[in-house]
């Protein structure tokens, strides 16, 4: 299963509906996944050594990178979460809504807004938009996966992992239909 720039995920998505999936590929393995974790938490303890840093994960699928990425962390660090959705079913509305909002004011802050996987672009640059409001000191970006599309914005994520090509991937946070978040590795689902 492959998704193409042109080809809308719901038309391809209505076509796996009621049918059996199942794990196509393994991509990219649990020992590539921690140690690109370790690397991503060496260079976070560097960049705020001796600073206080706010983690934002965003649910549900980053959950996993956070914690195994806190393990890593070195730093005075605290944690916080946002739940937003641009879907509705299997089409993106074209629209971010923030489902649960922040429990803490950010603002003085060193931020690090931490997700699954950066397609399109249209989620972050809308937190982008909505955080910078909230004053913090600093807001930066971490994505265990980038794929490969078009995005609709340019934005500048300084943590990343993977970069990863069209197909629809599930492991490692990401889902399809609730199901797969937990697998230790990231899959090709068909």
């Amino acid at each position: 299963l492959f998704f193409f720039k042109h080809k809308p995920a719901s038309e391809i998505l209505s076509g796996l509906v009621g049918s059996e999936m199942c794990i196509r590929d393994r991509l990219i393995s649990e020992s590539e996944i921690q140690s690109k974790i370790n690397e991503i938490g060496d260079q976070i303890n560097e960049d705020y050594d001796g600073q206080d840093l706010l983690i934002i994960g965003i649910l549900k699928g980053a959950f996993i990178t956070i914690s195994d990425l806190a393990k890593r962390l070195k730093v005075d660090v605290s944690f916080d979460f946002m739940s937003v959705s641009s879907y509705e079913g299997t089409e993106t509305s074209g629209q971010v809504k923030i489902e649960k909002d922040l429990d803490i004011d950010i603002s003085g802050k060193n931020i690090l807004i931490v997700e699954d996987i950066f397609d399109t672009g249209l989620t972050l640059s809308y937190l982008k938009k909505i955080l910078d409001s909230r004053n913090p000191k600093s807001l930066e970006f971490m994505c265990m996966f980038i794929k490969d599309t078009d995005k609709t914005t340019s934005l500048d994520i300084k943590y990343h992992g993977f970069k990863i090509g069209p197909e629809f991937v599930v492991g490692y946070g990401l889902d399809f239909e609730g199901k797969y978040r937990e697998l230790p590795y990231l899959a090709v689902l068909s």
